[in-house]
């Protein structure tokens, strides 16, 4: 209700999420499945469409609304592995998103060589560890932003509460969006909903079963290194 009515309130036409292949991300775009479907339901379709100027070729179809509702981009570094590739674009497909990838490696580059100059000397994962995390993180940022304002969409935060309260977060990285859905969600509690989403979901609705791809795996920001064998915990 409240993603629908704050949509339509801003005037905005969709949603843009940067999708990870991870529980947050996954959340929020699974989040938009579930507003899509109940609103159809109690709105009817022509109603829950007009606000956000949807316009669904075949009537019957749910998906026809997603592909114009949601756009998800999967942005990876050479951090980043085909697991969470894999599970982002299988969450994107199954629930009838947009569904597109761009490497970031070239902008990511771009500014640690830029700070190296003007520094005198290289940085180095031994001693610019955090540094180096949040570039990646950062640098996510102005293009799916670009995105956003192109498509006349809504950019939604993904970062949860539990990041905010340990401070495992970057800042203008899981911090850009317009409106933060799970801002107010323990880490804990979301990865309880996702294996119920994948498995129940909400009366009505019933489950996304595309989200085990995600379930399955140890929770990561694939920041550092690959052979560093990053985790969360």
């Amino acid at each position: 209700l409240g993603l629908h009515d704050y949509l339509r309130k801003s005037g905005a036409r969709g949603f843009v999420v940067s999708l990870s292949g991870g529980a947050d991300s996954s959340s929020v775009a699974a989040l938009i499945w579930v507003m899509a479907r109940l609103g159809v339901a109690e709105l009817g379709r022509e109603r829950f469409a007009r606000p956000v100027r949807l316009d669904c070729a075949d009537p019957n179809r749910i998906e026809g609304f997603m592909a114009q509702l949601l756009t998800c981009v999967y942005q990876p570094t050479r951090n980043s592995s085909d697991v969470t590739r894999d599970a982002a674009e299988v969450v994107a497909r199954a629930i009838g998103a947009q569904f597109r990838s761009w490497n970031i490696d070239e902008l990511v580059d771009g500014y640690v060589e830029r700070v190296e100059r003007a520094m005198g000397g290289p940085l180095k994962w031994d001693t610019d560890d955090v540094a180096l995390q949040n570039i990646q993180a950062r640098a996510r940022g102005p293009g799916i932003w670009l995105l956003a304002n192109v498509l006349d969409s809504l950019l939604l935060t993904t970062s949860n509460r539990s990041e905010a309260a340990v401070g495992y977060a970057t800042m203008d990285g899981d911090t850009c969006g317009g409106l933060a859905p799970i801002a107010g969600i323990d880490k804990a509690f979301l990865l309880e909903w996702l294996r119920w989403m994948e498995t129940t979901g909400p009366q009505g609705v019933g489950p996304l079963p595309a989200l085990s791809a995600v379930t399955c795996q140890q929770p990561t920001a694939e920041l550092r290194p690959q052979a560093a064998a990053q985790t969360d915990e």
